[in-house]
């Protein structure tokens, strides 16, 4: 035991520890951060220790640390912290060594030689904070001018405003660090070993759901096969880590701007539409979110994407429907009108959109081969065509989708039908407070089979009315909504007519 420890401390400087972190453990928010979980063998002595640990990101929150003793039987109180997140670069350390001489290794015709140079001005200008500009405390950064950052160089009492060759340093500058440090000056009663815990919040870090759903030719069942693709831009790599995914939308401030948080495409493995495969992820209730877990430790490298497959289902059960809504409301044209100049402006609504838009849906019960919670992502669907190949029919981005709800996607419009709408009267009595408008709406289809369209309008004029005539049966979606269902004949057309009134 003892010389275990001794392995995981070293002395490298009077009175200064350095710890190595041991067994990692994230919670990966799909919010652009992360909670590390680290533990940290500590050998203190009594009275002040100087620890510093060199395992922490490039984007660590340096307030959100807790260092303890997960077991609560040895107070750790930490007297100071200061984290640096400067590793040394050439720019850096030509800052450092600005006003002295070095050498510079020039090649000139194919051959190498030393020259010696003064550096005057080093030209790097410091990187700004790294954190979000909203953050509060957040300064901007001064203007620098384009000319300072060129180096000056004083080569046999000549100046050059570029660097003579490849700067030659005799040696780290002082303060130089190879990568993030956090250190901290720990108040302890008395000597000891204890394996403490360090948790800490970073950016950098993302993870994101991808489904790939493929149609078969023919029937009315899916495949499905579900990756999560995780993200690691925190300047440091993850050996050996068990990982959290935490699926849900919680108030964090300040937002982490690091990383990318887009969609990568998964694969579609062999075999996709045989049964139901062991899941690599489970997943359990957590708070008001839902927490996802790898059955196994992964390696999660710096600038790396990785993708574990969490879902693979098939005999999913769907439907293909076609919803018109016709109404096109030009965006940003009508911001800041209020009810009564909606009312009052007879042109309101009146433009009117062709597409015909086809929706794929799904219940995510167990009934259906499913029946557990869905976390946002990108839903791609593939169809096979009469060679058997898989061809793309589209993607839509899904919300968080509980168990037993169902999954809605739009995928694109329909080649083969269109609509028309059209106001075909407009009656307003503003000393009585009533408005009648009515409408035609036209469907045409050029399918050899009869097709249901779901027509759906919207009655912006005001909340409370009244339909006084309608061509077919509709029902009411919200205060404001309501939806006719069409049968349109094949290769023909349907027209549907319904006069609203409103009173305010």
């Amino acid at each position: 035991m003892k010389r275990k420890i001794a392995a995981a401390l070293c002395v490298v400087g009077l009175g200064v520890v350095t710890a190595r972190a041991q067994q990692p453990r994230l919670t990966i928010y799909n919010q652009n951060f992360a909670v590390v979980r680290v533990a940290v063998p500590l050998d203190l002595k009594a009275g002040l220790n100087r620890i510093r640990l060199s395992d922490v990101t490039a984007y660590l929150e340096p307030d959100s640390v807790i260092l303890r003793d997960p077991t609560g039987q040895y107070p750790l109180r930490i007297l100071e912290q200061n984290y640096r997140a400067d590793p040394v670069t050439q720019g850096s350390m030509l800052q450092r060594y600005e006003g002295k001489t070095i050498n510079f290794l020039a090649v000139q015709d194919g051959h190498t030689q030393i020259i010696s140079g003064k550096i005057i001005r080093s030209g790097y200008v410091p990187p700004g904070p790294p954190y979000n500009p909203y953050q509060p405390g957040y300064t901007m950064q001064p203007q620098i001018p384009l000319g300072a950052r060129q180096p000056i160089i004083e080569v046999n009492g000549q100046l050059r405003f570029s660097l003579p060759g490849q700067p030659l340093f005799p040696a780290l500058a002082e303060g130089s660090i190879l990568k993030p440090i956090l250190s901290w000056v720990i108040q302890s009663p008395n000597a000891g070993h204890v394996n403490a815990q360090l948790s800490y919040i970073t950016g950098g870090m993302d993870w994101d759901a991808t489904y790939n759903v493929i149609e078969p030719r023919q029937g009315k069942t899916l495949a499905l096969v579900g990756w999560v693709t995780m993200h690691n831009n925190s300047g440091m790599t993850f050996h050996n880590a068990q990982v959290d995914l935490m699926a849900g939308t919680l108030h964090k401030l300040p937002p982490q701007p690091y990383g990318y948080a887009g969609g990568v495409p998964g694969g579609i493995p062999g075999g996709l539409m045989a049964g139901p495969q062991p899941s690599l992820v489970t997943q359990q209730p957590f708070d008001e979110y839902h927490l996802y877990t790898l059955h196994r430790a992964v390696t999660l490298r710096n600038q790396e994407t990785k993708q574990i497959e969490f879902i693979h289902a098939s005999g999913i059960r769907f439907r293909r429907y076609y919803v018109y809504d016709g109404v096109y409301i030009p965006p940003n044209q009508y911001n800041g009108w209020n009810m009564d100049m909606i009312r009052q402006n007879r042109d309101y609504g009146t433009e009117s959109t062709h597409q015909v838009r086809v929706i794929r849906s799904f219940a995510d019960t167990a009934a259906n081969h499913l029946g557990l919670p869905l976390p946002a992502g990108r839903l791609r669907f593939y169809r096979e065509n009469s060679g058997g190949n898989l061809e793309f029919l589209g993607e839509a981005r899904v919300q968080h989708t509980a168990a037993n709800d169902r999954v809605r996607a739009y995928t694109g419009n329909a080649y083969d039908l269109s609509g028309d709408r059209r106001r075909t009267n407009y009656v307003i009595d503003t000393f009585r407070h009533t408005l009648d408008e009515s409408f035609e709406i036209r469907l045409r289809s050029h399918k050899p089979q009869p097709v249901e369209v779901r027509v759906i309008e919207h009655l912006y004029r005001g909340r409370t009315w009244q339909i006084l005539q309608h061509s077919d049966p509709f029902v009411k979606q919200s205060s404001q909504i309501i939806e006719f269902r069409v049968q349109v004949p094949a290769n023909g057309e349907k027209t549907l007519t319904y006069t609203v009134h409103y009173t305010w």
